[in-house]
């Protein structure tokens, strides 16, 4: 049986990162915890008849500062999922924390409730640079917050930093991942920044560093990590032995998934074939009333093989050519002409068993994914 994740999502506080282009509106009055999580709760009732007799592989409860609800809130929210849906044992529960609001204490108690992976939103330990991009500004060192973590101790810990912030200096970026590094955890994620140009923010934020630059600090962050002993196994994440994120994993090797909450999003395989996309609702008033679902839709024969693509070559692994009937119950001859133009333009490679990208595939990846838009 295939895995299959939960993903949770809590869209508070409405202070968010200025970078972060989300359409939901924003709610100046205190959103009351209990009613939400009553809304997720039948929202996940709602969602369970589409994966009859499967069970919770993973738990990521994100929504960029989930760390914002009380204790008791999350607690409540873990006991009565179980009463819903099965969860597996050994589980990968994760839950996203915002700096501003991170303690141990949070982090001892979350442990008892069932959670047993930590992603600690960071973004920058340089605390100009992180007050200019986040809403949430923070009074306190950033290091020093995360050094009253003894991140060793509770092991499964991601910590996540973005490069190529407006004005960053090639030193900056890499002294921001040496730190990183120095706290021990078993995972970082480590992106480039990114703004959208229709974000309010967008003249203040986009004059980010120079491309010479960020291709600097791309090829040193690389090595350092590689030298650290963290092995990259997607686009933007390291981890050491046996501490990749499965839940992320699952997403990437297209596997299924419910989404639940305001603006969630799910992927889940019938048993026909059929693979049905859910979207929720992005009004938070439409959600909180009930109308959860904004739509649901099965993913056309086209756009199956692009979906798969655009998941599978985040991965720095060989695309099994079984794996593309397995998850997408589309034999391999419906793409054939695809896969021969990405093989002659020197993207792809092929052998009897697998598919993989080449260098230039890895350097020109969107170009890669346009011979599969049609």
């Amino acid at each position: 049986m295939k895995l299959l994740g939960l993903y949770i999502n809590i869209p508070w506080p409405t202070k968010r990162y200025k970078y972060h282009d989300f359409k939901f509106p924003e709610y100046k009055k205190k959103i009351n915890e209990k009613k939400y999580i009553h809304h997720l709760l039948q929202d996940l009732k709602k969602d369970s008849l589409l994966v009859p007799n499967r069970t919770i592989n993973t738990i990521f409860i994100g929504g960029i500062a989930p760390n914002f609800f009380k204790l008791t809130s999350i607690k409540y929210l873990l006991k009565k999922i179980k009463n819903i849906i099965p969860i597996s044992k050994n589980a990968e529960n994760t839950i996203e924390f915002h700096i501003s609001k991170l303690s141990e204490k949070k982090i001892f108690y979350y442990k008892k409730f069932g959670i047993n992976r930590f992603s600690i939103r960071i973004q920058t330990f340089d605390q100009k640079k992180f007050n200019s991009l986040s809403k949430v500004h923070i009074s306190k060192n950033i290091l020093h917050k995360i050094k009253k973590i003894n991140i060793e101790k509770f092991k499964n810990i991601n910590l996540d930093l973005i490069y190529g912030l407006p004005k960053q200096s090639l030193q900056e970026a890499l002294l921001d991942l040496k730190t990183a590094i120095s706290l021990k955890p078993n995972h970082i994620s480590w992106c480039e920044f990114y703004i959208e140009k229709n974000n309010n923010n967008y003249k203040n934020l986009s004059k980010s560093c120079n491309l010479n630059i960020i291709w600097k600090i791309f090829l040193q962050g690389e090595k350092l990590l590689k030298k650290s002993g963290y092995k990259k196994y997607e686009i933007s994440s390291y981890s050491k032995t046996n501490y990749q994120c499965l839940h992320n994993l699952n997403y990437w090797k297209f596997g299924d998934y419910l989404g639940i909450g305001c603006n969630a999003h799910g992927k889940i395989t019938q048993k026909n074939g059929k693979i049905i996309k859910t979207i929720k609702n992005k009004n938070l008033k439409k959600f909180m009333n009930g109308k959860y679902t904004y739509k649901n839709h099965i993913i056309s024969k086209k756009n199956l093989s692009l979906e798969f693509f655009m998941n599978r070559l985040r991965l720095n692994t060989p695309i099994y050519r079984k794996d593309f009937k397995k998850y997408t119950y589309i034999s391999e001859f419906y793409i054939k002409n695809e896969i021969k133009q990405a093989i002659e333009q020197n993207y792809l490679i092929e052998t009897k068993k697998y598919w993989k990208m080449t260098s230039k595939g890895i350097q020109f990846l969107d170009s890669l994914l346009e011979i599969f838009i049609t």
